[in-house]
Parts: structure tokens; C-alpha cells; sequence
């Protein structure tokens, strides 16, 4: 099997997909997996119930994630660029405490985990991280908790938790008595329902159009999961004003930055808010480019006590 060499080397999605495994462990699947051009199997990423199939077989296999699933319409979102996220949050962790820190020595908020709540299943499984997940759409947080609920091992590390003003993000959330080592989020791309619609239908063309089918988003997604007013600038600005009440409370504030040309507006703003530290993390899945954004407020000779 080749290997996806862009990934994080902790990454257990380094090779290709072996679909036949897959399909042991989720029968349905085989029903979508075929022989491409170049005599490989795949499945056809444009479509969403494929896609939700194939996440379940990765979950399950590699995460012991039982009975995952989400409902039609909701974001399905590729395992491996997931999976990338959470180790580069590992690394940055153990850059202040000389190692990766496990289990409930660290707490993680995951802001807008959605009804697939993937973040919080592959930092547990890796590194057995306490995890709180947020939403603003109560009908995201009950799927979620479906997902709990198939799995009781993981209801005393993994908590939900609603937000029930959307123009907030870490207000109702963060309590006074809470310490987060991390928060992260994937923000809403798009600025519009109108252009969500159209990036959807160019990406799916290309689906189409490519002849290896290589894996990449399903597009799919409830509106607060693609696109809010501002899209990801005005986000992820409105996440950095917020962080600061909240500066002792969080190591570290990351966020995924997806459009290069945000970066300068938004390190800007660190700086003017006289930000001690912020690092840009690159990241790459195939040909697909992103970035972790990370700020943090802590002193660096008190982040290590932080663990």
C-alpha cells in the first residue's frame, strides 16, 4: 500500500485504505467500493452515505468507535486530516512539558464538535485526553451523545456540553473552576449559504471528475457546521477577542485556518492584543493545505506546571 507521506508520522491513516479490511469490519461498505482506472479499490467520495461508511469502518477499526454514525445531511468529515489535527496538538503540548501528556493530565475543548464528534473520539483513543465537546445545534449534541451511549468506556472522558447563544464561543462554556491544556476548532469556511452551495457543487464536480478518486471531503454539513456571517476570518477573530477573558483559564487556543491570506489579519491581531506567543502548525493531506493556528497567554516558564 502506498503511503500519504504529508500526514503527521503518529498518523494511523499513513497508508492507503485497505478496503478490504474495511469491509470486514463494516459489511455495508462493499456495496460502494469498486476498481478504479488503475485497478485500486475506492469508493466515490461524492457520495455521502459511502463516505459515512467508510468513516464508521475507520472508527471502528482503528479508534474501537462502535456503532458510529450521523444523520444524512450532517458533516462527515475525512478521519485522516482529523487525525493530523489532534497529533499536531500533542506535539505542541509536549514542546512546554518534554513529552506528550496523557490521559486526564490533559483536558481538551473542542468548539463545534458537531453530531460526528471526531475530534474528541481520536484524542481520547490516542492519548486517553479528557475531552469536552461544544455545539450551538442541539440536534448535533443528541447524535453525539447517541455515539456516547454505544460506548459507555467512553462517557467518563468525553462531555457535551450546548451553547446556547451562537454568537458566543467560549462565554457559557468555560466555568471558572475549568483549566483546558487546549482548545481547538474546525470554524465555518464559508460566508454565506449561497457560496457554501457553490463550493459544494465545484468540489463534487471535481470528485467526478478525478480519476483515482483520492480521498477528500464529503460535503455534506448543517449550516452552522459551513458557514457563518464573516465566514472563517470573522470567526476565528471574534475566537481570539473572546480567548483573552479567558487567558488563565486556557494553555493553549488553536484553531484550523484553512485560507492562507487570513493568516496576516489575524496574527495582526494577536500582536496588537500583545499575544506572548502564537505559532502557525502547516499541515498537508494529499494536496490539501491547512494550518493550525495557536495562541496562548501563559508565560513560558509556567506552561510546564500546567501538566
Amino acid at each position: 500500500m502506498s503511503e500519504k507521506s504529508s500526514l503527521h508520522p503518529r498518523n494511523l491513516h499513513r497508508n492507503s485504505y485497505d478496503f478490504e479490511e474495511l469491509i470486514v469490519s463494516v459489511p455495508e461498505l462493499k456495496h460502494y467500493v469498486f476498481k478504479n482506472d488503475y485497478d485500486t479499490l475506492t469508493i466515490n467520495f461524492s457520495i455521502p452515505k459511502a463516505v459515512r461508511l467508510l468513516n464508521k469502518a475507520l472508527l471502528l477499526k482503528y479508534y474501537n468507535v462502535k456503532d458510529w454514525d450521523i444523520p444524512e445531511g450532517n458533516l462527515c468529515p475525512p478521519i485522516p486530516g482529523r487525525a493530523d489535527y489532534v497529533h499536531y496538538l500533542a506535539d505542541l503540548l509536549a514542546e512546554e512539558y518534554g513529552k506528550i501528556p496523557t490521559r486526564n493530565s490533559v483536558k481538551g475543548l473542542d468548539v463545534g464538535t458537531g453530531a460526528n464528534l471526531v475530534y474528541p473520539l481520536i484524542a481520547n483513543h490516542s492519548y486517553g485526553w479528557e475531552m469536552l465537546g461544544t455545539d450551538i445545534n442541539q440536534d448535533s449534541l443528541a447524535s453525539a451523545q447517541k455515539i456516547l451511549e454505544s460506548n459507555p468506556d467512553l462517557k467518563e472522558n468525553i462531555h457535551l456540553k450546548f451553547q446556547p447563544k451562537s454568537e458566543l464561543i467560549f462565554k457559557n462554556i468555560i466555568s471558572k473552576e475549568d483549566k483546558f491544556a487546549f482548545s481547538m476548532c474546525n470554524p465555518p469556511f464559508h460566508d454565506s449559504e449561497e457560496s457554501a452551495l457553490q463550493g459544494n457543487r465545484r468540489k463534487n464536480n471535481n470528485l467526478r471528475k478525478s480519476k483515482t478518486q483520492k480521498p477528500n471531503l464529503n460535503f455534506s454539513g448543517q449550516q452552522s457546521e459551513l458557514w457563518c456571517e464573516g465566514g472563517e476570518m470573522a470567526f476565528i477573530k471574534k475566537m481570539i477577542n473572546e480567548s483573552v477573558q479567558f487567558s488563565s483559564q486556557v494553555l493553549w487556543f488553536t484553531s484550523l485556518v484553512s485560507k492562507k491570506d487570513n493568516l496576516h489579519q489575524l496574527t495582526t491581531l494577536l500582536k496588537n492584543l500583545k499575544v506572548p506567543e502564537f505559532k502557525i502548525i502547516d499541515m498537508a493531506q494529499g494536496q490539501k493545505i491547512s494550518r493550525i493556528l495557536a495562541w496562548t497567554f501563559i508565560p513560558k516558564e509556567n506552561r510546564k506546571d500546567w501538566f
